[in-house]
């Protein structure tokens, strides 16, 4: 069975030394974050994963969820840890106290999504889904629905879904046919069919509160006619069954201890959240925190693979390093003695690290969106947030992806039977980069919303810190080797800005043909700049192996990965010559 240690050091260099969290002590939720305090719940939530959520990873994956006459049952052990996980209250971090909720930032909770991520990710569905579904309500519902539906929510003695997809609408929500039929009562009868519903159904919690979009009967065609309902399983003041059911649950390459369902509303009674009309807006009040938790999902995966790789190459003899032996009272050496596993090795290190960096500040940034008292710092976290959203979600999820296939390369044949657990990994990683928006649409979002509005002020909330960063350390011959690497990282993705603002003028198929390689151009630059701020605080600590550690990590991927923006950059200005081949191709 794979291994994982939850690396709980980096959580505290990150939280306290590098973001100074203690800085933010007078917002809501932020004065207790003592060092001392996120050491005692990161070994907590390490020791819950690695005892409670890893020993059944590869049975839910052999096992499975199973489906008969309607009802799902979760694969074994997963009903028992999903009520421990909810008795220690680890869902209600940062829930609203108002509904039982503890009211801890969003930067707090980011490495225990990593963490089970890394342990557990079918497991892991379960409450990220809860999560979404509780701040959809709790933004946009009546007070009404939130005291009905939130304290269970949060307790977690329910779970919550959100319904989006059908047959014919996938990406083009505008397309949905689920009707909502008004009672005259205040509730609405839910028909229709929402499929790729994971966690739909199950018997691991008392209740499911469905999130559905559906359309009036006089609701404008396209997306401007949806509306969102909030349909519960078992209705609240009776407990009697509403009129949803499973229809079926997908076969699928991996996560197979969650259920992904096919649900059936057949007039289901449902109350609508918020104004109607206006439902695809509050669900993306879901979508855009879940496409975060998603790309946590890549990253826990990379970094439960990393570590297993690691251990397997230092342990694996086989050959000699070619300028001698490395052991040589061995009858070979172990496999870190050959640079293209280091490659391997310190590529999958240098995105784990430098993405857990980057993602406890974009949590931090959503703490602040919501809780600074100074509108304008708000609106520059908010900016930043908007811009990575979507980077954060594909860059996450493809390099999380990559990660795992290199962790299989690296246990070579080995990697490839399901015993050693790494390919289980692989494909339990492939799917995020498909759901909660896939990527290509997520470069889409990058080019076509995100880089023109405010006249680019969502790009200049990166811009204007990296720049400034270079420029401060210019004359700092410490900081070269990775101030200069990134200024040209930084310079290429200017250059790729100004050329899909030109062409995407002219032809928005330019725009969108560049997209998917801008967009990793900008999460590459993106974690250099991460790197770069972390070299300098390690600066300050040579001698200290940890500090030592961190220099090195920095300098590879600076200039062994970074580098690639300068063959994003050639493809990227090579413009859609490929819209020119014939359809049939």
């Amino acid at each position: 069975m794979p291994t994982y240690r939850a690396p709980l050091r980096d959580f505290q260099f990150l939280l306290h030394e590098w973001l100074n969290i203690g800085q933010y002590k007078d917002l809501p939720g932020f004065g207790e974050v003592t060092p001392e305090f996120t050491e005692s719940i990161y070994s907590e939530a390490a020791k819950f994963a690695t005892e409670v959520l890893l020993p059944i990873n590869q049975t839910g994956d052999s096992v499975g969820s199973k489906f008969e006459n309607g009802n799902v049952t979760v694969a074994p052990g997963f009903k028992e840890a999903y009520q421990q996980y909810a008795q220690a209250g680890w869902g209600s971090f940062t829930c609203d106290p108002k509904y039982g909720g503890q009211g801890l930032p969003e930067a707090l909770n980011m490495p225990i999504t990593e963490i089970i991520s890394a342990c557990n990710v079918s497991f892991g569905l379960f409450p990220a889904l809860s999560h979404g579904a509780i701040n959809a309500i709790n933004f946009h519902g009546s007070d009404e629905l939130k005291q009905t539906y939130l304290p269970k929510m949060v307790s977690g003695e329910w779970t919550g879904v959100m319904c989006l997809t059908e047959p014919q609408a996938g990406t083009d929500l505008g397309l949905i046919r689920t009707r909502a039929e008004p009672n005259g009562d205040g509730s609405y009868n839910i028909t229709g069919t929402k499929i790729f519903i994971s966690c739909g159904e199950h018997d691991a919690a008392e209740n499911i509160i469905h999130l559905v979009l559906a359309r009036l009967p006089d609701a404008p065609l396209g997306v401007k006619g949806i509306s969102l309902f909030v349909v519960p399983k078992f209705m609240v003041d009776n407990n009697a069954r509403n009129t949803l059911s499973c229809g079926a649950i997908e076969h699928k390459m991996g996560l197979h201890g969650s259920p992904t369902c096919v649900m059936n509303y057949d007039g289901a009674k449902g109350f609508i959240v918020g104004e109607a009309h206006r439902g695809l807006k509050y669900m993306f009040t879901m979508m855009n925190e879940a496409r975060i938790y998603v790309g946590m999902q890549g990253l826990g995966l990379a970094e439960v693979s990393y570590q297993n790789a690691w251990g397997y190459a230092h342990d694996r003899l086989q050959g000699r390093g070619l300028n001698g032996a490395k052991v040589p009272e061995k009858p070979a050496d172990p496999l870190t003695a050959h640079p293209d596993v280091r490659r391997m090795l310190l590529t999958m290190r240098s995105f784990t690290e430098g993405a857990r960096a980057l993602a406890i500040y974009a949590a931090l940034q959503v703490d602040i969106s919501k809780k600074h008292p100074d509108k304008e710092v708000r609106e520059a976290a908010d900016n930043w947030v908007q811009l990575a959203t979507p980077i954060i979600k594909a860059y996450f999820t493809d390099q999380g992806s990559e990660v795992t296939n290199l962790g299989m390369q690296v246990f070579g044949g080995y990697g490839y039977i399901k015993e050693y657990g790494v390919e289980q990994f692989v494909r339990d990683a492939r799917i995020a980069q498909i759901y909660e928006g896939a990527n290509g649409i997520q470069a889409l979002d990058l080019v076509g919303r995100k880089m023109p509005q405010g006249f680019g002020k969502l790009l200049r909330s990166f811009f204007h810190p990296a720049t400034e960063f270079v420029a401060k350390h210019k004359n700092n011959p410490e900081m070269a080797d990775f101030t200069k690497p990134l200024y040209k990282g930084i310079d290429s993705l200017q250059k790729a800005s100004l050329w899909i603002a030109q062409k995407g003028m002219a032809n928005k198929e330019e725009a969108a043909g560049a997209s998917y390689d801008y967009l990793t151009m900008f999460g590459n630059v993106m974690l250099g700049f991460v790197w770069a701020q972390i070299a300098e605080i390690a600066l300050k600590h040579k001698g200290d192996p940890f500090y030592e550690d961190k220099l090195k990590v920095a300098r590879f991927f600076l200039n062994k990965v970074l580098p690639k923006h300068y063959g994003l950059l050639a493809t990227l200005t090579g413009g859609v010559k490929h819209m020119d081949l014939p359809e049939a191709v």
